[in-house]
């Protein structure tokens, strides 16, 4: 009797049970699930700082709307007390003593005049600091929002190196990912 041929038949039974392309598919998968994942994070904190920063900038804008009133009180103290002045002129030129309310209009109106300079400067420098922080946090915006970036287009490389079952394009996908990854993980230490 012929001998029987020997037939693997546990390497037979892994290649039944393997979906096409085995572990490689789903090393990709793995990867664009989690690099999704690192994306839908990223996305958050880009949002979360945009709006910090808008209503930063919101708060700088009323501060400056509130520096320009006081800046308009100042000159109105300050055209009441030209009215003083010139009212004193006047009766200096007709050779009479003012009357000492003149006079107490006067330094009253410069003495509001510095409290509401002070005032003014003060919400100018507010106004300042919430503009420098917006701008920092639209800085940090624009990182995540670049790390968001690389991480999509690395998950879109990721599902080309599925589709034509090509390491190389899988690895390219893995670098940027990595990048990407990197870049947000700066940008959140920082």
């Amino acid at each position: 009797m012929p001998e029987e041929p020997d037939v693997d038949t546990e390497s037979l039974q892994e290649a039944i049970h393997e979906p096409p392309g085995g572990t490689f598919l789903r090393n990709i998968a793995l990867t664009a699930a989690l690099l999704a994942a690192l994306g839908a994070v990223a996305a958050l904190q880009a949002g979360g700082t945009v709006n910090e920063a808008l209503v930063l900038k919101t708060e700088a804008g009323r501060l400056q709307a509130e520096a320009s009133d006081q800046w308009a009180y100042y000159q109105a103290k300050g055209i009441k007390a030209a009215v003083q002045e010139a009212s004193r002129a006047t009766w200096v030129a007709a050779g009479k003593t003012p009357p000492s309310s003149v006079e107490q209009s006067i330094q009253r109106y410069a003495a509001e005049q510095k409290e509401i300079e002070q005032a003014a400067r003060e919400k100018e420098r507010e106004r300042d600091e919430k503009s420098k922080e917006a701008d920092q946090l639209l800085e940090r915006h624009h990182r995540f929002a670049n790390s968001v970036a690389l991480i999509q287009v690395s998950i879109a490389l990721a599902a080309v190196a599925a589709l034509t079952r090509q390491r190389l394009m899988w690895i390219g996908s893995v670098m940027l990912g990595f990048i990407g990854a990197s870049l947000f993980a700066s940008t959140l230490m920082r």
